[in-house]
């Protein structure tokens, strides 16, 4: 799925001229946490979101450090501090470095690039022309609308074992020679062993999203991992004793 398909489009925009109060006003009044910043030519210049007007002088949340901490910071540092907490317009207040995505973009990596820079919302920009925002709210509710689409077709019970068997494989963490799956009208049956509890939750939601898996049944033993690993040594060790030396050649 791509960014064109979930952003909100048109887009609420502001001026860095616009009043704090007027920036704040929009927000409530749309039910947005952010709006992008753009100049004259309507090109991105900024962004400014809840977060940069929770610390201001008005609601006395504005930053205060130690004395000790003041001389660190140095007076750069704090006067950034203070114009943010005092300004009167967006474009003092505002985060400048704006982070953007095309609408061609991929989900995946627009979760990726929002997860790396710890940001919510991201504009998407073609051309230099914003033509959207794509925000975590659009993402659940893309979320919420893949999760209600139409079933595909049942498995048989043949191709349930088999889809489950290549979904294992197809995980780094997938216990592939560990396992046992057994399938009965739609019921699948789990057997053999994990060396971590974690895993035993993952192969239920993994063969859950197996179509026409109607119920999944554990019988899963969990070995501790070591102990797993000596036994495997201690048997090939006896397996290999065993061995006459022209079965070797």
């Amino acid at each position: 799925m791509r960014t064109s398909e979930i952003m909100t489009s048109p887009v609420i925009t502001i001026t860095p001229a616009t009043s704090i109060a007027g920036a704040a006003r929009l927000m409530l009044q749309h039910r947005i946490s952010g709006l992008p910043v753009v100049n004259p030519k309507g090109e991105v210049v900024g962004i400014i979101t809840e977060a940069d007007l929770l610390r201001r002088a008005e609601t006395g949340s504005a930053p205060h450090h130690p004395m000790w901490l003041e001389l660190l910071l140095g007076p750069g540092r704090l006067a950034k501090e203070y114009t943010e907490a005092h300004a009167r317009k967006v474009g003092d207040a505002m985060t400048a470095d704006v982070v953007s995505v095309p609408s061609h973009a991929e989900l995946r990596d627009v979760v990726r690039l929002m997860s790396k820079r710890r940001i919510k919302r991201l504009p998407v920009i073609d051309d230099a022309r914003l033509v959207g925002i794509v925000s975590r709210a659009n993402l659940v509710r893309a979320l919420a609308k893949a999760l209600v689409k139409k079933p595909a077709r049942p498995l048989s019970d043949t191709e349930i074992w088999q889809a489950i068997l290549d979904a294992i494989a197809a995980e780094p963490w997938g216990p592939r020679f560990a396992v046992d799956i057994k399938v009965n009208n739609g019921s699948v049956d789990v057997y053999g062993t994990m060396t971590d509890e974690r895993e035993r939750a993952a192969l239920h939601v993994l063969a859950e999203s197996i179509p026409g898996v109607k119920a999944v049944r554990d019988h899963l033993v969990w070995v501790e991992p070591t102990s797993w690993l000596s036994r495997r040594k201690a048997n090939s060790r006896k397996e290999g004793a065993r061995r006459r030396p022209e079965d070797l050649n």
